[in-house]
Formats: structure tokens, C-alpha cells, sequence
């Protein structure tokens, strides 16, 4: 089938028994029943159609069709004898024909198939085609010409005629024809044919893009870029930045559309579509990709072509530069412009409306308020208004993937991020105080943030609270959380000759300077709760933590001799660790704006499955930045929805056993800096298998500050978590890309991908989400069916996470700011108690966004240290009783699902 309802025969076979999954496919051929002159492009019909009144319009897609089993044979011959005993052309054939099928949207009706792609070699062979392929080229030297031809060759205006130049049997005036009928001209070696009369100029104007990114992957990526260009499939969901599908069936506008015409009535409707999503998006968009009725799989010839109806029509939509894309107002023409203006106004009816800008222009416009935190949604919102407009369309026949999964960022059904502005603010003041201090003795030179929130990759970034401004400078709530959490920020004193080269004296030194910092902002207004060990000032609505870096804690392991930084203080190591991570993460989300929305995305799909102790967020941080610089063989996603699917499947398909992971922000690696990213991944590798009692690094992640991948993954996840980590990508993954293509389906939700299935532990939990510092951040409250109940607890009355603010409660603002609990969290807590009171037993699984449950593995006894002499373990059921007394005012039940395995 060629999804024509006109010209197409399909011959159902019996399986054969021996081979399964074989088929044969007839192509009928009529050379000789046809008269050409009956066949005319420009001037014959021959689709008498019923319904329709006066002249028959011409049918140059049908008669191109009959002109193609005409001449099938004759090309086909042509074809072969260009191919035969060319075994380079051969091969490179082999993979076009791979590299096409890889990407499905472009092998597909009205694109490429594998005869269009031999007969374009051998147009490239020929002098027409400017001989550009010769036998002294190897297979990847022609699939590289061939693959830039399809990219970035002019003759695809002029039309490619497969024919010798001497003799052409084809005018130019034929050919200026077939260009004016079809989008695309492949004239073939009779003259007659037009090879692509099913190609339309958005299938087309995808070749190229893909030819492109495929040019692009050849230049930068290892290895010629085998894998990504051959072994990925470029499949729609992940290709687009959103999808939309759109349910057709018993629409009237299908239905008042006869299949007697030149072109079958979804084809029109494609066209349709494509029309007004253009005019309606206009630059908004990079490419509009739509497509309908390909084969059902279950198809019974019997049915007819009326089953086609019932699939959905797909639309993929890839984004221009987000500020075009999420702006708010189209300008339109001037009103003076009479008849562009009532297009417009006809176009867009009620969304038209005649403004005055700031320069003092007065032209038509539509404008899409929305919330900041909202303005994703603006390309879903003008395609709904269009298409239900122009296609007679309910607002439940379209499903636009575009912020399905907003659901798990917001808070009161809002995004919190809307509150950065406050947050930066807050930030640039508290700097501004510490660069004034005049009264400690080394000014501040540098002030950085540290935290996440602070570039845009907080899953919650904070919101102000009322008991962390200045004074009394807010009205108060009724009531406000009880916990605070504190933002780290990093300080840097002027230098001087005068510090301790001992390391302990060096943190003391530290200590002082905080001390001293805190006591002079406190003179200055602001409320700073200070010991030895960190010094947090509330001001402007939010916590800050104070850290000082000093760079001799890094100079000095220099000036003894070792370049490496492993053996640096802790302290010091970690802070410059993070400011490096910071600087170049804000770098990164200042380029891709999705890069944040995305990494939030995939921080709460990491926490929602109990991962928070195996990996950190900068990990995290950095593989979604590896998506996005090293996107082949897709670009760099420029939405939320595309990016985290593509998380998922990076995290799942990644070789981490046999390749580091290089993410290059900046774009500083030379091979030198590869080489040595090698060396210390294979070192690393080496030393585990030497000591295998060690920890082994499963996660390699190296960057231009840390080329050994010391900093974020040098303990945790290992090989046994990340296996766990990847199976859980991929289960998720194939569940995003069917609700992107198929949508909800009885049990399988979008809430599902971030279910995670609690059956899957030894033990289970449950906490009181009363109990919770912010239970406002639980997705779904867990529940076990299944298991033993070893325990249940009450909540304790001890902790609250909200506190009441009334003024009858309220007597002096000082004391209540006492009862803030900054950084404190229960849950943290809790498990830290627990790896104290049950070393090596069992291995702990927790959320740390936003969960009440907890769960529980047994280790090895082998893990355990334990021989087989040994006594047994103690009983289950105790020990659990004991971990629900550890936890006892916030621990909800404890469930036993597994017994450990004696090994």
C-alpha cells in the first residue's frame, strides 16, 4: 500500500510458517495498457467525480500514478544496471535506506521510501546531476554527498532529471510544469514520470532539516556519529517539541470531501491543517509537521477506507527562538491596508483587535495574556483556537502535549518559579550589604549563590516568607510554615598574606569571619542566627546560609607538589566544586531556556521513584545539560515534555559501564582534555576491579572542573543503583512516548510516571504527611495493599509544619522568628538516625522533594560481612519494630513485604 485509494493493489498472503514476520509484496506494472496522451499532467482527468458540477479539473497526481506502474519496470531496470558491480554505491544505498527508515516521519508517504532514495543516487551519478558521485568514492565519502544534496543542493528548485544531458527527452518548459504542479520534481529516465508526486513541501522541508542535523552529527559527534545516525530511532514524540493530535472522525469536513478526487480527502486535510497552523503560528515555529491515515496495522482490506477514519490526525510542532515562540502579541497589518486587515480579522474573528503600541503604531493585533510561569502554553492555546474555528472542531478533539506534566511543579496550582524575581532581588541586596561591610577586618570581594534555585533548576525554588523580612516590614498571615530552608551562598575575602596554612586553623579563621559578618548585618537590620559551624541570615523574605571559600585551601596541596585537588579540605574542595558547577549551569539555562523547566522535570521524576540518596542534583544537573549539548541525532529540545522523555531515554541507553560521560559547557575540550577524561574513567574502572571491595564510581560524569569525576558521583549511584536507575528511565520513557502519541488509556495516566511502584522493596514506611516539613510537595499519598503490618504509629504532637501567626499569638516578632526551623527536616533526620542505628542491614530509598513513604532493601550478607558460620540475622520483624521506634511520632506504619535471602 502507498495509502492511495485510487491506484493502490494489496494481496493478503498466508504467513509462512518458516519464516514469521515474512512477506512478499506484489507491485503490479501496466506498460502497455494506457494511452499517453489519456495521461496528460496539465490537461486530462480521469476521476470522474459524482458530486461535483461543471468542467472536471485536471488530475496530475492520479495520472502520475498510472504514468508510475507504466514505467516501473523500465526504471527499475535503469536503476539496477546503475548499481550493478558498484558495491560502494551499494552500501551507501544500504545505509540511506537505514538512516531514512530511523527516522519515521521522513520515511513515510509523502516523503522518502527506498526506490525514491536509489533513483536520487543515481541522479547524483549521472552528468546532470553534476557526476558528484564517482567510483573512486567510498560508502561513507557518497552517503556524506548524498546526505549533504539532500541538505543544502540548489537543484531541488531547478529539478532533478534523471535522464543524460545528451539525451533528455523532457523541455525545460516540462519541467518549470511538473515544478508548478508538484512541490517536488524527479522527473525519471522516461521523461513522463514525476518520481515524487507524493512529496509535499513540509515532508521536504524536514529532508532537508534532517539532512542537516545529520551533517552536523558526521562533524562533531565520535566515531562519525555511527550510533546516533544509524542505531537511535528519530521517532515523532521525541523529534517534536509538542505533539498534537486531532480526532477527525465524523467531522463534517471530512465527510463533504469525496475520495473521487485528484488527491484522497486526508491529504487535503493534512494540507488544511498545515495551512492554518502556519498562518496561525507564524514564526512562532521552526517546522509544522503533519501527518494522517498511514496502514493500521490491524487493517482488513474488507473494511474499506472509511476504518481510517478512526486514528488521529498527528501534528509535530518544533519551536522557533522561545522569545518569538512565547511572546504574547502578533502585530498585524496597519488598518490603512484595507484588505490584509479584514483577512486578518476574518482569519482570527474575535482575537483581532485594533491597538496603539508604544512607538505610536496603531495595526491589528491578537494578544495571549498569560502568567510568566504560563507562557508554554501559548502555542497550544493559538493552535486550539484555530483549528476549532476553521474545522468546525470541539475542544475535546484536540490533544496538545504541552503541559501535562505541570501538574507535578505546582503548588496551589502555581508554579513557584513565578517568585524568583522576589528571590534574585533578595539575593542582589544581601550582596550588596556584604560588599559595603566596612567594619571586618578582609572586605568581601566576591558573593555567589550556590543553590539551585538561584539558576533555575529547583524543583521548589522558596517562596518569601513573612518572618524573614526585616523588622516588621510585612503584614502577617494567619500562618505561615514552620520550616525554612536556607540558601547557600559562597564569600570570598580579599586576599591576604596573613592566614594559616594549617588546615584546622584555617576553618576556625573561617568561623571568626562569619561570626564577625553576622554580628555587623545584624547591626545593620537584618536577623542572623549564628554559631560556629554556619551563620544564616533572614532577610527580604528568604534564609541564607554564609560560606567562605578560600582558595589556599586549593594552593596549598599545589605548592606541595600535587596538581590534583582530591586532597584539598573538604570544605574548600566542595565550595569551589560548586561555584564552578553554578557558573556554568547559569551559562547553560541563559542559552536554552527549556534546560531548567527540564531538569525540574527530571529532579521530581528522580525523587517520585526514591532515588534522592543515590543521586545528586547536580548529576542530575549535568547529564540533562548533556542532552542538550550533545543532542544528536535531534536538536536540542526547546520543551519540556520533549526534553525529559529524552532524559529518559538518555539516562536508560547510556553505555556508563565502557563511557564517561563529557559535558562540555563551554565548549573547552580539546583532545589533550579527552585523552585525559579517558585515562581517569579507565583508571577508575581499573582500580575498582583491583579492589573490588571499593566503591565502585558507576556514573563517570566529567567536566572542565572536574576531568576524574570526583565531585557529584564518586560514591553513589553504583552499578547495582544505576542498573535500577536505567530500568526505571526505560519503563518510563516507553510510557511518556505512548501518552504522546495515544494519550490516557484506561489505567495508564500521566500521574503514572511518577508512581513508583512500592512492591518493589523488601519493606515499606508510610509517614505521617501531616508530619511533613512541606506536605504541600507530596504528590499521591502512598499506599501499601500489600505485606505484613509490623507497626503503626501516631503523629506526634511535638512538630507541626505550619505555625499560627494571629495576634493574640503573635506577641513579639523576635520570639516567633525563634520558633523558625531553618534547614530542619524531619525526614532527613530521621534517615540519618536510621543509617546510625542499622550500619550495612538495609538500604534505604526516599523521596526528597515531596514523599511520605520510604523504602527498604536488605543487604547481602556478603554486604553485610557475615560468614556462612555465622548466627542468623535477627528476625525481620524486630528490626523493623525498631526502625518504627526510631521514628516514632512521624513514622505512620512499617510493612514487611520480603524476608532477607540468606546468601
Amino acid at each position: 500500500m502507498r495509502h492511495e485509494s485510487l491506484s493502490s493493489m494489496y494481496i493478503q498472503a498466508t504467513e509462512i510458517a518458516e519464516l514469521p514476520g515474512f512477506y512478499v509484496r506484489i507491485i503490479p506494472t501496466a506498460s502497455s495498457l494506457f494511452d499517453l496522451s489519456k495521461l496528460n499532467l496539465s490537461t486530462r482527468n480521469n476521476v470522474r467525480a459524482y458530486t461535483k458540477d461543471g468542467i472536471n479539473q485536471p488530475t496530475p497526481r492520479y495520472n502520475n500514478s498510472i504514468l508510475e506502474d507504466m514505467f516501473l519496470e523500465e526504471n527499475a531496470e535503469y536503476t539496477g544496471s546503475t548499481f550493478a558491480n558498484w558495491k560502494t554505491l551499494q552500501e551507501a544505498l544500504v545505509l540511506l535506506k537505514v538512516w531514512a527508515r530511523q527516522r519515521t516521519s521522513i520515511y513515510s508517504h509523502d516523503c522518502l521510501n527506498g526506490y525514491l532514495i536509489s533513483a536520487i543516487l543515481v541522479f547524483l551519478t549521472m552528468d546532470s546531476g553534476g557526476s558528484i558521485i564517482n567510483r573512486s568514492m567510498t560508502t561513507r565519502q557518497i552517503f556524506r554527498v548524498a546526505i549533504n544534496f539532500f541538505a543544502t543542493s540548489k537543484m531541488w528548485s531547478k529539478g532533478l532529471v534523471i535522464q543524460p544531458m545528451k539525451k533528455r527527452t523532457i523541455s525545460k518548459e516540462g519541467i518549470a510544469h511538473l515544478l508548478k504542479t508538484f512541490d517536488v520534481a524527479i522527473c525519471d529516465v522516461s521523461g513522463h514520470v514525476n518520481l515524487a508526486f507524493r512529496m509535499t513541501k513540509s515532508a521536504f522541508s524536514e529532508l532537508q532539516d534532517e539532512a542537516a542535523c545529520t551533517l552536523n552529527c558526521l562533524d562533531k559527534c565520535r566515531d562519525g556519529g555511527f550510533e546516533e545516525l544509524f542505531m537511535t530511532k528519530v521517532d515523532f514524540g521525541a523529534k517534536f517539541d509538542s505533539c498534537l493530535r486531532i480526532n477527525l472522525k465524523g467531522n463534517s469536513k471530512v465527510t463533504a470531501l469525496s475520495f473521487c478526487l485528484d488527491d484522497e480527502s486526508w491529504r487535503v486535510l493534512e494540507k488544511d491543517v498545515q495551512s492554518l497552523l502556519q498562518q496561525g503560528l507564524t514564526d512562532r515555529t521552526k517546522m509544522i509537521r503533519v501527518l494522517w491515515r498511514s496502514t493500521p496495522s490491524e487493517w482488513n482490506i474488507m473494511d474499506g477506507f472509511s476504518e481510517f477514519g478512526s486514528s488521529p490526525l498527528i501534528v509535530g510542532v518544533m519551536l522557533s527562538l522561545l522569545e518569538k515562540s512565547y511572546r504574547l502579541v502578533d502585530i498585524g497589518p496597519n488598518p490603512e491596508n484595507r484588505d490584509e486587515a479584514i483577512k486578518f480579522r476574518k482569519f482570527w474573528g474575535e482575537k483581532a483587535e485594533l491597538r496603539r503600541f508604544k512607538d505610536g503604531a496603531i495595526a491589528e493585533s491578537t494578544v495571549w495574556e498569560t502568567e510568566t510561569w504560563e507562557r508554554h502554553t501559548i502555542i497550544k492555546r493559538i493552535a486550539d483556537y484555530v483549528l476549532t474555528k476553521h474545522l468546525l472542531l470541539q475542544q475535546e478533539d484536540l490533544t496538545h502535549v504541552v503541559d501535562q506534566l505541570d501538574f507535578c511543579l505546582l503548588v496551589g496550582g502555581q508554579d513557584p518559579v513565578s517568585s524568583s524575581g522576589a528571590l534574585l532581588e533578595a539575593f542582589d541586596t544581601l550582596a550588596k550589604q556584604l560588599r559595603l561591610l566596612d567594619d571586618v577586618p578582609l572586605k568581601i570581594s566576591t558573593v555567589q549563590p550556590l543553590d539551585s534555585a538561584f539558576r533555575h533548576t529547583s524543583v521548589f525554588p522558596p517562596e518569601p516568607h513573612p518572618l524573614a523580612y526585616e523588622k516588621s516590614s510585612q503584614r502577617l498571615p494567619n500562618f505561615a510554615a514552620t520550616c525554612v530552608r536556607s540558601l547557600e551562598v559562597m564569600i570570598q575575602l580579599e586576599g591576604s598574606g596573613n592566614w594559616p596554612l594549617d588546615p584546622v586553623a584555617m576553618e576556625k579563621t573561617k568561623s571568626a569571619f562569619l561570626l564577625r559578618i553576622g554580628e555587623s548585618l545584624e547591626d545593620r537590620g537584618m536577623f542572623v542566627t549564628a554559631s560556629e559551624d554556619e551563620v544564616n541570615v533572614l532577610t527580604s523574605g528568604y534564609s541564607f546560609l554564609l560560606k567562605i571559600f578560600h582558595e589556599r585551601g586549593l594552593v596549598v596541596q599545589k605548592q606541595a607538589g600535587d596538581s590534583n585537588i582530591q586532597s584539598a579540605p573538604s570544605e574548600d574542595k566542595e565550595l569551589f566544586f560548586r561555584s564552578q558547577h553554578s557558573s556554568m549551569i547559569n551559562g547553560l539555562h541563559g542559552i536554552y531556556q527549556a534546560y531548567g523547566p527540564v531538569v525540574r522535570l527530571a529532579k521530581r521524576w528522580i525523587s517520585a521513584h526514591l532515588f534522592s540518596s543515590f543521586i545528586s542534583e547536580e548529576a542530575v544537573e549535568l547529564v540533562v545539560a548533556y542532552l542538550f549539548l550533545r543532542p544528536f541525532p535531534f536538536h536540542a529540545p526547546s520543551s519540556r515534555v520533549t526534553g525529559f522523555l529524552r532524559f529518559l531515554r538518555l539516562l536508560s541507553s547510556f553505555d556508563w559501564t565502557f563511557s564517561p560521560m563529557i559535558v562540555d559547557i563551554n565548549n573547552d575540550f580539546n583532545l589533550k582534555d579527552e585523552k585525559e577524561i579517558n585515562e581517569n574513567f579507565m583508571l577508575s574502572r581499573r582500580s575498582y576491579e583491583q579492589n573490588p571491595h571499593d566503591i565502585e564510581p558507576a556514573m563517570f560524569l566529567a567536566t572542565s572542573y572536574d576531568k576524574s569525576s570526583e565531585a557529584w558521583t564518586k560514591q553513589s549511584p553504583s552499578k547495582l543503583v544505576l542498573k535500577r536507575i536505567a530500568s526505571y528511565a526505560k519503563s518510563s520513557a516507553e510510557l511518556l512516548t505512548n501518552l504522546i502519541i495515544h494519550g490516557q488509556s484506561g489505567q495508564y495516566t500521566w500521574e503514572c510516571l511518577f508512581r513508583t511502584p512500592l512492591s518493589n522493596y523488601d519493606a515499606v514506611i508510610l509517614l505521617h504527611k501531616e508530619k511533613l516539613c512541606r506536605p504541600h510537595h507530596v504528590l499521591f499519598p502512598a499506599e501499601i495493599p500489600n505485606g505484613k503490618l509490623v507497626i503503626q504509629g501516631k503523629p506526634s504532637n511535638d512538630f507541626h509544619p505550619c505555625m499560627p501567626l494571629s495576634k493574640s499569638v503573635v506577641r513579639s516578632l523576635h520570639d516567633t522568628r525563634d520558633k523558625l526551623l531553618v534547614n530542619f527536616d524531619p525526614t532527613a533526620y530521621f534517615l540519618r538516625d536510621l543509617k546510625c542505628a542499622f550500619p550495612m542491614t538495609f538500604k534505604l530509598w526516599h523521596d526528597s522533594i515531596g514523599g511520605d513513604a520510604i523504602g527498604l532493601t536488605w543487604e547481602s550478607s556478603k554486604k553485610r560481612g557475615r560468614d556462612e558460620d555465622d548466627e542468623a540475622m535477627p528476625d525481620p520483624t524486630s528490626i523493623l519494630k525498631e526502625v518504627g521506634d526510631v521514628g516514632k511520632g512521624l513514622v505512620r506504619s512499617v510493612h514487611l513485604l520480603k524476608a532477607p535471602k540468606l546468601e
